[in-house]
């Protein structure tokens, strides 16, 4: 069990007030981490932390906007002063937009691009200083199904996605050589706040159940493994790879 024990670690976990980003660090915690909550609203991520408190897990909160190179800066480098390291950064935070790629909004783009891809720079960099001086750190980005497919509506979200695990080789490239882990995981479709209108449409869940040799959507929990996983000792010596946890729609036709 010392493989994936997270004892005396500190996890920062951006976009982490919902969702996935808050299943991982709630996983993170129960195997022994401390963990960091980001996110831009305060309010939210206060909200948050407080339920990972009453399940008796030890949380900080660190708000900042991962788009701002600046105050990403200034938050990683005023909490190690403040709390001490950072061993595990997950980088999280994204968004989507949904349109006709002839109509798509070029600030539409643009922002995805920046939230998407652009934050995964931002943080890793501010974190990885540190880490570099201590010759260890696991990075781990949170890529998608879309890393390697696409559907109609989407294509910037793709191409970001895509961007996402090639960067995640470049970090590996880099930075294996100064002791540190960078891979990325790719979930494939599950059910969250922000797919429920999907999970609710029959005729959508019908067909990816069928398109997924697991036969379902999948639940958050089921991301917390591999996650603690890439934190963990466990995968030393694994750097540059996305891991799909998809219920294998990317292995079939």
């Amino acid at each position: 069990m010392q493989l994936f024990d997270l004892g005396g670690k500190t996890a920062l976990v951006t976009g982490s007030s919902t969702g996935i980003g808050f299943t991982l660090a709630r996983g993170l915690a129960e195997h022994g981490a401390r963990i960091v909550l980001n996110a831009r609203n305060a309010a939210r991520l206060a909200e948050a932390a407080a339920r990972l408190r009453t399940q008796g897990h030890e949380v900080l909160e660190l708000p900042f906007d991962v788009t701002d190179n600046a105050a990403v800066r200034a938050a990683i480098d005023g909490f190690e002063a403040a709390h001490g390291p950072i061993d595990i950064l997950v980088n999280n935070a994204g968004m989507t937009h949904r349109a006709p790629l002839e109509d798509f909004p070029p600030e539409k783009f643009e922002q995805i691009m920046a939230t998407n891809v652009g934050s995964i720079f931002n943080v890793s960099q501010a974190v990885a200083r540190h880490m570099i001086a201590r010759g260890r750190g696991k990075m781990i980005n949170i890529a998608s199904v879309q890393t390697a497919l696409s559907r109609p509506g989407i294509a910037p979200y793709c191409a970001s996605k895509g961007a996402v695990a090639n960067f995640t080789k470049g970090m590996a490239t880099d930075w294996a050589p100064k002791g540190l882990n960078c891979n990325a995981l790719a979930p494939g479709y599950f059910e969250t706040e922000l797919t429920a209108p999907l999970v609710a449409d029959a005729e959508f869940s019908g067909w990816l159940r069928k398109r997924t040799p697991a036969g379902r959507w999948g639940k958050v929990d089921d991301l917390i493994g591999a996650c603690v996983f890439l934190a963990a000792p466990a995968s030393d010596f694994v750097n540059g790879h996305t891991l799909f946890v998809d219920g294998g729609i990317t292995a079939c036709l």
